[in-house]
């Protein structure tokens, strides 16, 4: 973790990579950026590279066992999970980084895919998430939801969910192994940057990439299926994005339960892969703006 202080007065924010250990987009990122000899002209930065332990362990051949060591650490962000008596390689190192997420007056946490989606920005259940997810124009999506039933993710926590001080994104950058993902990622950071004026942008144009979304397009996520069994099977190979046009359409099978889309216009978001029960099988959304 490296934190650079400019001296006046500004936003503490925080670029966070590496919440799970094979998602290395933000790593990629963060330092293309030391590498640029980027330093904040007013506020503090900091990078911060969470699970390093998980990265450490990643492994070419079997890339996805490294998404952690113990548990999965953007679950464990609720008070009562910090200040419990558990413990794990991930607990211990959430806890270790809490003090400079809870200073953080903005934080983007930046993720990457399974499948090859196109990126999104999810922005919590925040209006000033939202805001300033749209005042940065990329991905192309946000998403609006309330997280995961199994825990939660570092963006709900007390200080970035309603009531806290702080603003929090997280950007799902793109599939974990593109090379163009890791540029979507040094984008968003570049953009958020520039936004709130701590670089100045001739030294954001150096890094930045042609882009040519229109306006963002904002899902209010309604449902999320949890997978109660090991048998959770799709319908059909589903990336994520997805519209599915009418309402009570199949798009899955939990054991015997058959999973619907609630409402015409249904939006897929994130479906998983390799379900175990309890994990997040799908998020279901409309299209608000």
């Amino acid at each position: 973790m490296t934190t650079l202080v400019s001296g006046q007065p500004g936003p503490h924010v925080v670029l966070n990579a590496l919440m799970h250990g094979n998602e290395l987009c933000g790593a990629i990122a963060l330092d293309a950026l030391l590498r640029m000899g980027v330093r904040p002209r007013r506020g503090s930065l900091t990078f911060a590279f969470a699970n390093v332990a998980a990265y450490r362990a990643f492994d070419a051949e079997r890339p996805y066992v490294s998404r952690y060591i113990d548990e999965d650490m953007n679950r464990l962000w609720a008070t009562e999970v910090l200040e419990s008596r558990r413990s794990s390689v991930e607990l211990r190192r959430a806890r270790a980084l809490l003090p400079i997420f809870g200073m953080a007056d903005v934080l983007l946490d930046l993720h990457s895919m399974t499948n090859d989606s196109a990126p999104l920005t999810l922005c919590g259940r925040t209006e000033r998430a939202a805001a300033l997810a749209h005042r940065l124009g990329h991905p192309g999506w946000i998403v609006a939801d309330a997280g995961h039933a199994a825990g939660l993710r570092l963006i709900d926590h007390p200080r970035f969910a309603a009531g806290g001080a702080g603003t929090a994104l997280l950007v799902e950058c793109g599939q974990h192994w593109q090379a163009a993902t890791a540029a979507v990622a040094l984008e968003v950071c570049l953009r958020l940057l520039t936004v709130l004026e701590v670089i100045d942008p001739a030294v954001a144009a150096a890094g930045r990439i042609p882009v040519r979304d229109g306006p963002p397009r904002q899902v209010e996520v309604t449902h999320a299926v949890t997978a109660t069994t090991d048998e959770f099977t799709f319908t059909e190979t589903y990336t994520g994005l997805e519209v599915i046009p009418r309402a009570g359409t199949v798009i899955a099978r939990d054991g015997a339960t058959l999973v619907t889309t609630p409402y015409d216009g249904c939006v897929l978001i994130m479906p998983g892969r390799r379900l175990r029960p309890g994990q997040t099988a799908v998020r279901l959304g409309r299209i608000v703006g």
